[in-house]
């Protein structure tokens, strides 16, 4: 059963000079008060977050621009050596092995011949830390389209050391049932950009080598469960049926075949139980909540959440908490923010940080009330 939140807000004193003309929001959820505080302003429509080992954040900002926020809130001027982009630098990640390598990794739209595509590529964060050295693509979508939507993307790296790439469906649909393209599929490739050998179409010749599982809409939420290892995956339905799933090698998950949603302009779509042959969610919504990022909760600020997984919801301007039996969603409290949510990200400290979908975006700290 869904739970909304009771919500107050009170006046507090401001936490930090950047957030000095934004009140703090005191929130009674169904497991504890939080204090949501701004911990940075003028952002605009920041996408990704990942955080240096010192607690500074790297931000993706919609237009192209890769910025470092201080712990205190300062924004950095952009970074040089970052991709040209058309409308689209997304998601941000640091390589596993990053205080030996300092590789930082992007997805971005790439403009190409015959329209854009969903491309990533990895640069050295140098020591300064204003630019990214000798950034180059190491994976770019097959092939490009004159369609200017459902880019996805997320990144994620497996405890095996894979590199999970998210590619949306570019809004034609049946290309995510076409195994000789990229599009609306879930990619694992190596850190450098090479195929690993195990994957699941390497030796057959119907499809992409590239290519871990297919039938997906549009992926832009992805993360590592931190007990067993599994990659989670939160993906848009059309007009309702937004999912997540645990994506399988091999797996087809439907899309456009089936959807817990129907088409837009209001036309039925068979329902995943009509298919037992296609891959089903774990757990979906209609109608929508429209969410982005998600991540799974490990810190000890918010003892209550402790292995809860919390999405980002765009249309749904929440915070949405799911709890979990293994695989199972146990249940689902939605904690209004008042604003779109692009992102939602574990900080360091153990407090979760949230960027705001918005011109003028904003990063969030949510912490314990005391």
């Amino acid at each position: 059963m869904i739970r909304l939140v009771v919500l107050t807000i009170v006046m507090l004193a401001a936490a930090s000079l950047s957030s000095r003309s934004q009140p703090n929001q005191l929130l009674t959820t169904e497991e504890a008060q939080v204090v949501v505080e701004t911990v940075a302003r003028g952002l605009d429509h920041p996408w990704g977050l990942a955080f240096l080992p010192d607690g500074r954040m790297l931000v993706t900002q919609q237009p192209g621009r890769l910025t470092i926020v201080s712990v205190d809130g300062r924004v950095s001027p952009p970074l040089a050596g970052t991709p040209r982009v058309h409308g689209g630098l997304m998601d941000v990640a640091l390589d596993p092995a990053f205080s030996e390598n300092h590789l930082v990794y992007l997805t971005y739209v790439a403009p190409c011949a015959g329209g854009w595509a969903t491309a990533a590529g990895r640069g050295r964060l140098n020591t300064a830390a204003t630019a990214l050295d000798d950034f180059h693509v190491i994976f770019q979508q097959q092939p490009a389209s004159p369609i200017q939507d459902h880019f996805g993307s997320r990144l994620a790296f497996t405890p095996d050391g894979k590199l999970f790439i998210s590619m949306g469906d570019r809004d034609e649909p049946d290309r995510a049932q076409d195994l000789a393209t990229d599009i609306g599929k879930l990619i694992r490739i190596n850190p450098d950009g090479s195929v690993p050998p195990n994957n699941p179409f390497v030796r057959h010749a119907e499809g992409r080598p590239e290519i871990w599982s297919y039938g997906h809409r549009n992926i832009q939420g992805l993360a590592v469960h931190s007990d067993t290892g599994a990659l989670w995956a939160g993906e848009f339905g059309p007009t309702g049926g937004d999912e997540i799933n645990i994506p399988e090698p091999d797996c087809n998950y439907g899309w456009p075949l089936v959807s817990w949603g129907d088409h837009k302009d209001g036309r039925p779509i068979p329902r995943p139980t009509t298919r037992p042959d296609l891959a089903d969610a774990i757990y979906h919504w209609t109608p929508s909540v429209s969410f982005s990022g998600m991540t799974f909760y490990t810190g000890s600020a918010l003892p209550a959440w402790r292995g809860n997984l919390l999405l980002a919801g765009l249309a749904s301007q929440a915070l949405i908490r799911l709890t979990l039996a293994g695989s199972r969603v146990t249940g689902e409290e939605r904690i209004p923010m008042g604003e779109r949510i692009r992102h939602v990200a574990q900080g360091p400290d153990g407090l979760l940080y949230l960027l705001t979908d918005e011109n003028e975006g904003r990063i969030l700290r949510v912490s314990p009330a005391h």
